[in-house]
Order: structure tokens, then sequence, then C-alpha cells
């Protein structure tokens, strides 16, 4: 007769399978750093791997607080004046996506170019 395993066994494999998987899944993202400064994006243009996801670390040295928005990338997050925020982007189909500073969008704006 061949018995199942306890609950808590079954449990334990899942938890331990799934936290093997997520270091993989951090693996296949790709990082770029921004930072914005006299209300500029530097770099304004960022080439990124169409079809992986994509964490920007913006930096903003302003003493103003900004609002990083992208309607194509669909974004919208405060970053405080001298400080930093992290943002999640899903992959990417090649193309080129516009995000801006929303408090300041006639004169600071940025892409990500997916290739």
């Amino acid at each position: 007769m061949t018995r199942t395993p306890p609950l808590s066994v079954v449990a334990l494999a899942i938890a331990l399978a799934a936290g093997a998987a997520a270091p993989a899944l951090a693996d296949d993202e790709t990082q770029i750093q921004i930072t914005l400064k006299d209300h500029k994006f530097e770099p304004a243009e960022s080439s990124v791997p169409a079809g992986k996801p994509i964490v920007i670390e913006l930096a903003n040295q302003d003493a103003t607080p900004a609002e990083f928005e992208s309607k194509a990338l669909r974004v919208e997050k405060v970053v405080a004046g001298g400080g930093a925020i992290t943002v999640k982007v899903r992959a990417l189909k090649p193309g080129r996506y516009r995000f801006f500073d929303d408090y300041h969008e006639a004169t600071t704006e940025g892409f990500l170019v997916a290739q």
C-alpha cells in the first residue's frame, strides 16, 4: 500500500520549489539607473532588451518631487525630492516608449527603447 505524504511535507516541497525559481526570475530582469537632475532625465534614452522585464532605479537629485509617468509603460509613481524609487516594468515588445515627469511634462521626458 502506498502512503500519501502529509500535507506539511507537500507544502514544504512547493515552498522550496517556488523559492528556487525566484532567483531565476530576478536574473531575467534588466536593471537600469536613471537620474533626474535640473528637471532632466539622465540618460534621456536607454536601450533595453525586448521580451525581458525591466527594473528602473530612479534617483531624484532635484529638491522638488517628481512624478515618473508613462502611459505606454502603464506607470505612475511619485519620487520625493532627493529620494529614489524602483519601478518594475513588464517585458516590452520592440519599440520606443516615452516617460516623463508629470509635474514638468513640457521639459522632462525620456525614452526606453526595447530592441
